[in-house]
């Protein structure tokens, strides 16, 4: 870090990141929910109206909805890595054709999927999923009523992450609202008053689907819309890059399916289908709070994405500072509270304590909380193996995450401890996952790590070296002044020519003035401005980052009065010394990229 006379406070270097991941963390847990409100009101609904073989018939289905799941979170986090790397790289072509591409192959998954299930059930072939005769017909009507809403889920997932990366997070929060209220509606209709059993409550939904997927696809036949769905440039041979980005961390879900069918067997062999009833119970409650680590883990994606595709080591960094020091807090309160509130939880699916079921249940919700913490650390170094392309890491830690830890502790401890065995075994998976976590980075590093960076495994030529760049982070007018002197002296210690050097100060604290002139009192908010000047195969780069309201210098520039040179010298100066110019606005952040 080179010498800089800026009163600048080390507690505010991560300030942008650490607001940028709380302002997009409620979002993305709300569209995580979007895909577990389903299981907790059909639930709720099989358990007090239908009965326990409909309980049952849910269970049945959730290794299925985690495989529908893995696939769609397969293209959701390849698209998505791969457009936050374009859009940090200022490549649009690109970022429009990973979005077509995305839609198309979405849709013939989603049909895919759909058929498959609906052959099955009407053949009744599921008897390789229950042998039970009664149970199965329940299971049968119950997935084709969810097969009718699979297109809709795996579209609705890559259109919410779109609309995030766009910053139009608002119209993704309409269409989560729109679908939890449609969905109880839909069940009080078809389970309560119509009597349709299992079907009612997979269509209702399914059909909740479908309009949470029509409130999203409207914006992109909007003029607001930068992308369009187009087959013109689609380039084919990403899908390959979509599918190889997004596998590994779609792997623990399709483990997650494998051990889902396994330990259903080891729960019937040593439990009885009580234990089956129990675990269906916990997983579909907790499912709504499982969305935390879900939603932590879609913002941290998004942000590595974007910080790897600008080389922005310390960026990368800082987000898993945040997760530790803000992420991981927020996760352990909120597993504290489900502990506590164990059997009044437990309470609200099953009322008689004499019954087995009833304290198999609590258990479950005693125990199975401890893990979610646990989860949002594996999940940090599962997205940052993702956008650094880590396969044998990612692999291996999705074998173990996925099905041998939890399949192997159960097996264990079952036949001792009974019921409780799966719930440890699920805590002990996260214990795992982190001590192979650590020990990778011991043996990438040769020793333990002292710091962020190595035990994230930063490769060494990623970025920038420290000695190259000048990070300063702004918070007032008064440390906007002392900009220009330090960033001419930086530029001038690197090599650069006295005029290049004199400019680069100067541009950086012009801008930087125009955004805490015009920025910081748009509203009552607390902002702050990242400044980055790196020196790099022979030229200033200069990255000016902030948090306020979207402004784009260049609509600003084609807008002023050409005659009147007094009035916005700071971007006149960018644009008419600069060898190149790009901004965009990424996950709400202003990014002004300058080459001089």
């Amino acid at each position: 870090m080179s010498d800089i006379s800026l009163p600048v406070n080390r507690e505010n270097d991560t300030r942008i990141v650490r607001n940028l991941m709380l302002r997009l963390l409620p979002l993305q847990i709300l569209l995580a929910v979007v895909g577990m409100i389903n299981s907790i009101i059909s639930s709720l609904f099989a358990s007090n109206w239908i009965g326990t073989q409909a309980m049952s018939a849910v269970g049945l289905y959730s290794p299925i909805n985690l495989l529908v799941i893995s696939v769609s979170c397969m293209l959701v986090g390849g698209s998505a890595i791969l457009f936050g790397t374009y859009m940090g790289r200022s490549q649009r072509e690109k970022v429009q054709s990973v979005f077509s591409l995305d839609m198309a192959v979405s849709l013939v998954t989603g049909a895919l999927f759909a058929l498959i299930l609906i052959v099955m059930a009407v053949n009744d072939l599921t008897v390789i999923f229950t042998s039970d005769q009664e149970v199965r017909q329940i299971f049968n009507s119950y997935i084709i009523g969810q097969a009718i809403g699979i297109i809709p889920l795996i579209l609705g997932n890559q259109m919410t992450s779109f609309l995030s990366l766009e910053n139009r997070t608002k119209r993704s929060t309409i269409a989560s609202i729109v679908f939890i209220v449609l969905n109880l509606i839909f069940n009080l209709i078809f389970v309560s008053w119509l009597e349709l059993g299992a079907f009612g409550l997979s269509l209702a939904s399914s059909l909740g689907m479908w309009a949470y997927f029509v409130v999203q696809a409207q914006y992109y036949f909007t003029d607001e819309s930068e992308l369009k769905i187009t087959f013109r440039n689609i380039e084919w041979r990403d899908m390959w890059q979509i599918v190889k980005i997004g596998f590994p961390g779609a792997a623990i879900n399709i483990y997650q399916t494998i051990r889902g069918f396994i330990v259903n067997g080891l729960m019937l062999t040593y439990v009885g289908s009580v234990g089956v009833s129990a675990f269906a119970a916990c997983n579909t409650f907790l499912g709504l709070f499982w969305c935390m680590p879900t939603g932590m883990a879609a913002v941290i994606r998004m942000m590595l994405s974007v910080s790897t595709g600008e080389e922005d080591r310390k960026s990368t960094a800082d987000v898993t500072r945040v997760v530790l020091k803000v992420y991981l807090p927020i996760m352990a309160v909120v597993s504290l509270i489900l502990i506590i509130f164990a059997e009044p939880i437990t309470q609200m699916y099953y009322r008689d304590m004499s019954d087995p079921v009833y304290m198999m249940t609590v258990w479950g919700f005693r125990l199975l909380p401890i893990a979610m913490p646990l989860a949002v650390l594996v999940n940090t170094f599962v997205c940052y193996g993702q956008v650094t392309d880590k396969l044998l890491f990612l692999h291996i830690i999705s074998l173990l995450d996925g099905v041998i830890n939890v399949c192997l502790y159960t097996f264990l401890l079952i036949g001792t401890i009974g019921m409780n065995a799966v719930y440890v075994a699920n805590v002990l998976n996260g214990l795992t996952s982190l001590l192979y976590i650590l020990i990778y980075a011991v043996i990438r590093n040769r020793h333990v790590p002292r710091n962020m960076d190595e035990l994230m495994v930063m490769p060494q030529d990623f970025g920038v070296p420290e000695e190259d760049r000048m990070d300063i982070t702004l918070t007032d007018m008064d440390q906007v002044v002392k900009v220009s002197e330090a960033v001419q002296g930086f530029c001038l210690k690197k090599g650069a020519d006295t005029r290049r050097s004199y400019f680069a100060g100067l541009s950086l604290e012009e801008m930087a003035g125009n955004v805490v002139t015009h920025g910081f009192n748009s509203d009552n908010k607390k902002h702050s401005i990242d400044l980055r000047v790196v020196s790099k195969d022979d030229d200033i780069i200069l990255r000016i980052r902030d948090d306020c309201m979207e402004f784009d210098p260049l609509a600003r520039l084609d807008v002023m009065d050409p005659e009147d040179i007094t009035k916005n010298i700071g971007i006149r100066l960018i644009y008419d010394t600069a060898r190149h110019v790009y901004y965009q606005s990424i996950l709400g952040l202003n990014v002004l990229t300058i080459r001089i």
